[in-house]
């Protein structure tokens, strides 16, 4: 039987005296779906963060290929993107700027820029600075820097933000993509998401 990409076991989270959550149990596999679930304030963005090691763990250990972070974590990093609610472009790049640049740092200066600026709908914007794009279109950019990342998971909190349905539709062929590659995808998001051939499960955040 193969192993889990992600492993979460016994995971708890305080803000102050607060327990946010506390013995989450989870794994992920190649080719899996996780759709976090939960009202406002359940948790869900703070399990993400969490994920990303960007909060203190109260308890329990983070697995990555059966290795424990913060071991793993430099493998970790390399092989996970995670998308948050700000936009993680340069305002004064063009979107071909920001993706060339994102591509060098995660060592995949050899993707094709060009080809992911078709696939996300960006061509006729490529070249001009972010800043005087919409929201969705720059929302576009960063969903084009799960493509050049060419990591194993994705991380995305509410990746619809700011979207249209054609981009609503473009988060779900990404998500499928991605899935259907080997890839492993964790998400919130409020809507329903039409992720038709793959296996999609859910936790339920909150108590």
């Amino acid at each position: 039987m193969s192993k889990p990409l992600l492993h979460v076991k016994n995971l708890a989270v305080f803000r102050g005296e607060h327990c946010v959550f506390a013995g989450l149990d989870f794994q992920l596999f190649s080719g899996e779906i996780l759709q976090l679930h939960g009202d406002n304030g359940s948790g869900k963005t703070t399990l993400l963060r969490a994920l990303c090691t960007l909060l203190p763990l109260e308890q329990g250990v983070i697995f990555w290929r059966g290795e424990s972070l913060p071991g793993a974590r430099a493998r970790f990093f390399t092989e996970m993107i995670y998308s948050g609610h700000s936009e993680a472009i340069k305002s004064d790049l063009s979107p071909r700027e920001n993706l060339i640049a994102g591509a060098a740092l995660r060592g995949s200066a050899d993707v094709d820029i060009d080809s992911i600026l078709v696939r996300v709908g960006l061509t006729g914007k490529a070249d001009l600075p972010c800043r005087l794009l919409s929201a969705g279109q720059r929302r576009r950019v960063t969903l084009a820097r799960l493509l050049t990342s060419r990591t194993a998971l994705w991380i995305l909190d509410e990746p619809l933000t700011s979207l249209d349905m054609d981009g609503r539709s473009l988060v779900e062929k990404l998500i499928t993509g991605h899935a259907v590659d080997g890839g492993a995808v964790i998400y919130t998001t409020h809507q329903p998401l039409n992720l038709e051939g793959c296996e999609v499960r859910s936790l339920k955040m909150g108590h």
